[in-house]
């Protein structure tokens, strides 16, 4: 038996060795043979991976090529870059030589880089391809409409190109004989019919058309007429925001679906269930709506179920779902199930992911779950999933790698035994929210393999156990914020690639940190003692991007180790007890991007070196001894996001240069020395004369996340900040893209408020109180529409309060106090609403909610305004009327006599008539005045003699 097998391999082996030498030895055709040189003197190919291509060998055994045994006719060339590789790309462009390889049935090219040029129409001539690979070959154009002659293409890959587009898509009906269509990243949405064209491919089993542009998936005609021949049809990453047509569910041959990463709406059809063939459904990152359907627990053969990030509610279905036998991966995480995560899961016996994270899902963890012997991930975050996790949880999960469990709003609790050994060995763990401690969970140590320790916020209290550092050496990310963990670092080496410990009790000196470390965060701890405890030499260069060593108690000089960081990008050494002068070394930090050094106890001026960090975003150096002039070549740092300089002693004027910091959000000056005026060029700061946007990405270049190799997961570091924001500190990270703030306050700037000011529309909070400010509040004031705190107190303002203020709907916060504003306070429900004390210090101030009321003379100055201009024209007007009058009469008379006689004649007979008229009335009104007095006493005897008879009637 054995002598038969081995006579057998030999067999075999003389066969192959036969073969191989008859493939070298066939006689290749000289013609192609040229041909081929020729197509590789267009190709330029740095690895040389052509070099076997000349004279003097056979081209039947050129790499790449292969020959019919029988002709020696090149029948398939293998030029495909390999995928590990990426050095070893062709470049350059086809050359028609390929047309006289007339027997050439397979040509892959992919993967390589013909720079942008079109794919040649030649190739629609090359009549016996059955196989035709250009994906990803970096080609770009229209594709050729001659490709429609190639009636003998099984497979066609022309996808990977996003500069290829299509006009007319009629073309592909004409391969009657395709198998196989890849037309991934290649624009078709100038043709509005293509799907009807590809429906017409009688043969087309595979179709793959991912991030094409399509629009709709229902055909002018109402329906798509596929053949049911597809098995796999791929549309993810389109524009469809239409309903799932009813002709995908007659294509009952599908074994693959993919519509994800579209905008899908309605819900989830039952007919679905007619997909009985189905074994990969991805409808995720759409808008589908309503429940699961009960009838997708009729799809036997499914094997992976993603519905991630919909809007799905209602309960996951258990009868139904605990049917499909063959599931390995179900994913329904970001929708909105509710209702307890049903047991029936547990009878899945080949599910290994399951994916629940950020649902509405309650009630506590089935233990059924921990029979799950084929899970590898388990993601259960972000629920209100609530009780205690037991040892027997994960009895027989002996393959499980991912362990996922962020609890936000509720707690988990952990309660196994002090000496448990799990069944697992995890690579990935990231608990947040649970009930872990208060002791540091021993089982820790028997995970050989993890990659990623998260245990944020799990109530750890307590001294970090011996075995704990040796053991985590090997870790890439180690994140332990928010718990209650002690111990001293003075000793510990750091090996970690993210170590970040914020808001524990850990003391001592700062740990030492190998070459390894890229993010070292260790904010609000105990920790003492010199920086300079960091900068022992190393054999490597540092690789820290990120360190964060602030609100602890470290003190001394900053010193020059600097120097050794220099891949720092982000440096945050704010809130401790350092002091002296900030080094000039801080400027050998080329790439750094956000520099925190508040609430310390720096001196002297800000370095000249730092001018170097030309990628400087965010600069604060609040809080500390600072002095000397703003430096005006912080002006020349064009990605200058955030400068805040507050409460130091800084002196002389603000640089004109800061206008040009067209990015600038936040510029926080107060509580200095700063004299002179405000500069009137602070409307071409642009990101403040805007309307704030979440799409805004400028800050994004302030930002660092590293992926931790799980999931699409990513570990980012966020920037805060404390501003002064509405008269209180306020601590910004989520939002802080959002905010526009300018604060100039208690300084000793004088003149006037400039009127450019009020062009810096997106703006919400403005603080100049207490400076020496003069002149009106700008007319124009009320366009800035985003304005929530306006604060202009202690200054020497006058005039009113301006109308348009009323037209600042979302201001919050106002402070006019102790100026010398007048008149009455514009009349709105929002300005009314303020304090009292907001507006006090204004003696001519009058109007609501002050309680002084105004008189008439107090109305709006825009009124005096109109009344005093019209009044003045009154008088204007009746002056030179009377003159003219005047004049006009007098000159008449002194001109001509007969009119000065006969006016002054008719003066007398006036004065005679006013005389007569007069004596008569004096002797008249005498005897009137009796007659009224005789009149007067017969009434009032009348009146008694009345009164006496109702009298005398009232007695009887």
């Amino acid at each position: 038996m054995i002598m038969r097998n081995s006579e057998l391999i030999m067999v075999v082996l003389l066969l192959a060795v036969l073969s191989f030498c008859r493939t070298n030895s066939l006689a290749c055709n000289e013609r192609e043979k040229h041909a081929l040189l020729r197509f590789k003197q267009s190709l330029t190919d740095p690895a040389n991976r052509l070099s076997s291509w000349s004279l003097t060998e056979g081209c039947c055994g050129w790499a790449g090529v292969r020959c019919d045994n029988v002709s020696g006719r090149v029948f398939e060339l293998h030029l495909s870059n390999p995928e590990d590789s990426g050095t070893s790309t062709l470049v350059g462009k086809l050359s028609p030589a390929l047309l006289e390889l007339e027997h050439l049935k397979f040509l892959n090219l992919s993967l390589n880089d013909f720079r942008g040029t079109p794919i040649p129409s030649f190739l629609g001539s090359m009549s016996s391809l059955t196989y035709l690979n250009l994906w990803g070959a970096s080609f770009g154009g229209l594709v050729p409409h001659q490709l429609g002659n190639l009636s003998s293409l099984r497979n066609l890959y022309l996808g990977g190109n996003p500069g290829l587009y299509v006009d007319n898509f009629s073309w592909i009906s004409l391969l009657s004989s395709l198998e196989s269509l890849d037309l991934g990243w290649i624009d078709l949405h100038r043709d509005i019919h293509g799907l009807d064209y590809v429906s017409l491919l009688s043969s087309l089993s595979e179709l793959y058309l991912p991030h094409c542009q399509l629009n709709n998936m229902i055909s002018s005609q109402g329906y798509v007429n596929f053949t049911h021949s597809l098995t796999v049809l791929s549309l993810p990453s389109n524009n469809f925001s239409n309903n799932m047509p009813n002709w995908l569910f007659n294509l009952s041959s599908l074994l693959v679906l993919d519509l994800s990463d579209n905008a899908l709406v309605g819900q989830i059809h039952s007919t679905i269930s007619n997909l009985h063939n189905l074994n990969y459904l991805n409808l995720s990152v759409n808008m589908l709506i309503g429940r699961i359907p009960e009838s997708l627990g009729q799809l036997k053969h499914l094997e992976i179920l993603s519905i991630f990030s919909n809007f799905l509610c209602g309960p996951i279905i258990p009868y139904q779902l605990g049917n499909l036998s063959f599931l390995s991966y179900l994913d329904l995480r970001r929708n909105k199930l509710n209702g307890p995560i049903p047991s029936q899961l547990g009878n899945l016996s080949s599910l290994s992911y399951l994916f629940l994270y950020d649902n509405e899902l309650n009630g506590t963890l089935p233990r059924n779950l921990g029979l799950l012997s084929n899970l590898v991930a388990l993601s259960i975050g972000n629920n209100s999933i609530e009780g205690t996790i037991l040892e027997v949880n994960f009895a027989k999960l002996s393959k499980l790698k991912f362990l996922v469990m962020l609890m936000y709003l509720t707690s988990i609790v952990f309660n196994v035994s002090h000496n448990w050994i799990p069944p697992f060995q995890l690579q990935h763990i990231f608990l947040s929210g649970c009930k872990l401690g208060p002791k540091f969970p021993a089982w820790l140590q028997t995970q050989r393999f993890l990659q990623t320790l998260t245990l944020h916020n799990v109530g750890i209290v307590g001294t970090v156990p011996k075995w704990f550092w040796m053991w985590a050496s090997n870790i890439q990310t180690i994140y332990l914020g928010y718990n209650q963990i002690s111990g001293n670092l003075s000793h510990v080496l750091i090996n970690s690639t993210i170590f970040h410990a914020d808001s524990n009790r850990f003391v001592g000196q700062l740990p030492h940190l190998s070459p390894n470390v890229v993010l070292f965060s260790i904010a609000n701890n105990s920790l003492s003692g010199q920086i300079s405890s960091l900068c022992q030499k190393m054999n490597e260069r540092s690789k820290l991007r990120i360190l964060d060593l602030s609100n602890n108690a470290l003190s001394g000089e900053l010193g020059h180790c600097l120097m050794r960081w220099q891949s720092l990008t982000h440096l945050n050494l704010g809130s401790n007890n350092l002091s002296v002068e900030i080094p000039e070394s801080i400027g050998s930090l080329f790439s750094l991007k956000t520099l925190h050094l508040h609430n310390n106890s720096f001196s002297g001026g800000i370095p000249l070196s730092l001018n170097k960090c030309t990628v400087l975003g965010l600069i604060d150096f609040a809080e500390n001894k600072l002095t000397g002039n703003i430096p005006s070549w912080i002006g020349e740092r064009p990605l200058l996001m955030i400068i805040r300089l507050r409460s130091n002693e800084f002196f002389g004027d603000i640089p004109q240069q800061i206008c040009r910091l067209s990015s600038l959000i936040i510029l926080d000056l107060a509580n200095n020395r700063i004299s002179g005026s405000i500069p009137r060029c602070l409307n071409n700061i642009s990101a403040m004369a805007t309307i704030p946007s979440a799409i805004d990405d400028k800050f994004s270049t302030l930002k660092f996340s590293i992926y931790l190799g799980y999931q699409g997961s990513y570990l980012g570091y966020r920037e805060n900040l404390v501003l002064v924001v509405k008269g209180r500190k306020s601590t910004y990270n989520n939002i802080l893209p959002l905010v526009r703030i300018v604060d100039l306050s208690c300084n000793n700037l004088s003149g006037g408020i400039p009127i450019e000011i009020s062009s810096l529309f997106g703006l919400q909070s403005l603080n100049l109180s207490r400076n020496h400010l003069m002149g009106r509040i700008p007319e124009n004031i009320g366009g800035m529409k985003y304005l929530e705190s306006l604060d202009l107190s202690n200054n020497h303002l006058s005039g009113e309060i301006p109308q348009s203020i009323t037209n600042l709907t979302f201001l919050s916060y106002l402070d006019l106090s102790y100026n010398n504003l007048s008149r009455r306070i514009p009349s709105s429900t929002q300005l009314q609403s303020f304090n009292p004390l907001d507006f006090i210090g204004n003696p001519e101030l009058c109007g609501a909610p002050l309680l002084k009321n105004c008189t008439e003379n107090e109305g709006p100055q825009g009124d005096e305004n109109v009344e005093g201009s019209e009044r003045s024209w009154f008088y204007i007007g009746a002056a030179t009327g009377f003159i003219v009058g005047f004049w006009g009469l007098c000159g008449a008379l002194l001109c001509k006599r007969a009119w000065r006689h006969a006016y002054f004649k008719f003066l007398n007979n006036i004065k005679d008539r006013i005389y007569v008229a007069t004596a008569l009335k004096w002797s008249w009104l005498p005897d009137h005045f009796r007659r009224y007095h005789m009149i007067s006493l017969g009434c009032l005897r009348g009146c008694n003699q009345e009164g006496r008879e109702e009298r005398g009637n009232g007695e009887s």
